[in-house]
C-alpha cells in the first residue's frame, strides 16, 4: 500500500520511520544522518542499529541523538544465537512499530541483511536506500546478494547513492531513483574562514598538509599513501577518520604520516581549514567500483584543491569539470599537488577556483535531496498499487 501523505496532518497523524541499518549512527556522519535528521520534519524516526552483545538479557537501549530521531540499539547476551538473535530484532522492531497506534508505518532499509526479521513489519511503505554496493564490501556474507534481490522484489521505491550505483541497478526496480551525494554547504564553507583555532593534535604540524577524512578500511589504498610520504618527505599526510575491518597496526608509518582518529562531525571544518590539499587516496578494488564519496563535495565546500584516484563517481562530474584533479599512481599525485600549490598562491587562480566549486554546488543540497526524496513517497491514495505480500519474497 502506498501512503498519501499530501494533506496537513497534525502532529498525532505524523508517520512513523522505521530505519534498520548496518551502521552506529555515531559512527560517522554520514547520508543515512543527513537524511534522516530532515526527515523528522515528515516523521516520527526510529533508527534501529545492529545488536549490542552485552548483560544477560534480552532488551534494547533507546536515547535520542539527534533532535527528533530515537536511536535503537537491541541488547543480546554474548552467545545468543544467530537464530535467537534474528527473532529479538523482530521483536524489536514489531514493538516501535506498535508505537503507530493507526498511524502510517514506513519501513526503510540500508542493509538487506535486516530483511531476515524486517519483514515482521507490517509496514505502508518499504523504501531501500542503496547507499553501497554491500556485497562487494570486505567480510560480507555470502547470502547478502540473495537477501538484496528479496527486498528489490518487495520495496515500494528504490533510492541509489550514487550515478554506477544506479547505472548498475537501474533495470532491477520499476521506481528506482538515483541520489548521489549531496552537501552541507554552511557547515563546510567555515572552513575557508579560517576562523576556528588549528586544532591541537595538528597545530604543530609543518606545511604544506595533505589531508583526509573519513572511514580508513579496505577501501583506502595504503600503498600509495606509504608511496606518497616517502616521495614528499617534506608534506605533511593528515588522515583523519576511525578504523574499520584492518588492522591498525598494519597502517603505514613514517615520519610525516599522521593519524589522528575519529572526529565529530562539528569538529571537521577547523581541521579541513588548516590543510592546504585534500584527498581521496581511494584504492581500486570491488569495495570502491559502486561508491560515490560523500566527502567529495565536503572538500570542495571547504576550499580545497583536491586530488582523487579514478573513481568513476569522482570523475564524473568533477573530474570532467576540473573541480577535482584525478591521478593513477603516487608521482603523478605529487606533481598535481606541486602545481596546485604554485596555483593556490595566485589570487584570480585561488579566486576562479572557488568560484567554479560554488557555480557546482549550488545545484545540490541534503535540504534539497530530502525534499525530493520526500517527494516521491508522497503517492496519491488513487493510483496506489495492490498491497503487496511481503512475505512472499522470503521464501
Amino acid at each position: 500500500m502506498y501512503l498519501n501523505l499530501n494533506s496537513d496532518d497534525c502532529k498525532d497523524n505524523t508517520p512513523i520511520l522505521i530505519v534498520l541499518s548496518h551502521l552506529r549512527w555515531d559512527f560517522v556522519f554520514q547520508r543515512p544522518q543527513h537524511i534522516l535528521t530532515r526527515a523528522t520534519q515528515n516523521y516520527d524516526v526510529f533508527y534501529i542499529e545492529e545488536p549490542i552483545f552485552e548483560g544477560q538479557s534480552f532488551s534494547f537501549r533507546e536515547f535520542e541523538r539527534a533532535p527528533g530521531v530515537r536511536i535503537i540499539q537491541p541488547i543480546l547476551p554474548p552467545g545468543t544465537s544467530a537464530a535467537d538473535s534474528i527473532f529479538h530484532q523482530g521483536d524489536v522492531a514489531e514493538s516501535i512499530a506498535a508505537r503507530a497506534n493507526g498511524r502510517q508505518v514506513v519501513l526503510w532499509y540500508y542493509t538487506p541483511t535486516a530483511l531476515t526479521f524486517g519483514h515482521r513489519v507490517d509496514a505502508d511503505l518499504i523504501i531501500f536506500d542503496k547507499m553501497d554496493e554491500l556485497a562487494s564490501f570486505a567480510f560480507a556474507p555470502p547470502e547478502l546478494r540473495a537477501q538484496e534481490v528479496s527486498l528489490m522484489d518487495i520495496a515500494d521505491v528504490v533510492f541509489t547513492g550514487g550515478a554506477s550505483l544506479h547505472a548498475a541497478a537501474a533495470g532491477r526496480h520499476s521506481n528506482i531513483h538515483c541520489f548521489p551525494s549531496s552537501i552541507d554547504t554552511a557547515h563546510f564553507g567555515k572552513a575557508r574562514a579560517k576562523r576556528d583555532p588549528d586544532p591541537g593534535d595538528q597545530s604543530h604540524l609543518r606545511h604544506p598538509r595533505l589531508g583526509y577524512f573519513g572511514v580508513i578500511d579496505e577501501r583506502i589504498d595504503l600503498r600509495l599513501i606509504a608511496e606518497v610520504a616517502a616521495l614528499r618527505p617534506d608534506w605533511q599526510l593528515v588522515m583523519v577518520g576511525p578504523t574499520a575491518k584492518i588492522d591498525p597496526a598494519g597502517l603505514p608509518q613514517a615520519a610525516n604520516i599522521h593519524w589522528l582518529g575519529s572526529k565529530d562531525y562539528q569538529q571537521l571544518p577547523a581541521y579541513l581549514a588548516h590543510w592546504d590539499i585534500g584527498w581521496m587516496p581511494f584504492a581500486l578494488n570491488d569495495a570502491t567500483r559502486f561508491i560515490s564519496p560523500t566527502k567529495t563535495p565536503e572538500f570542495l565546500a571547504a576550499g580545497l584543491p583536491l586530488l582523487s584516484t579514478p573513481i568513476h563517481d569522482v570523475v564524473e562530474p568533477y573530474g570532467r569539470l576540473g573541480l577535482v584533479e584525478i591521478i593513477s599512481n603516487a608521482q603523478a599525485l605529487v606533481e598535481a599537488g606541486d602545481r596546485m600549490l604554485a596555483a593556490e598562491r595566485v589570487p584570480a587562480r585561488f579566486a576562479a577556483r572557488l568560484a567554479a566549486i560554488d557555480s557546482q554546488l549550488a545545484t545540490g543540497s541534503w535540504d534539497a535531496t530530502w525534499s525530493a526524496m520526500h517527494a516521491l513517497i508522497q503517492i496519491p491514495a488513487q493510483v496506489a498499487a495492490p498491497v503487496k505480500t511481503r512475505e512472499a519474497a522470503l521464501v
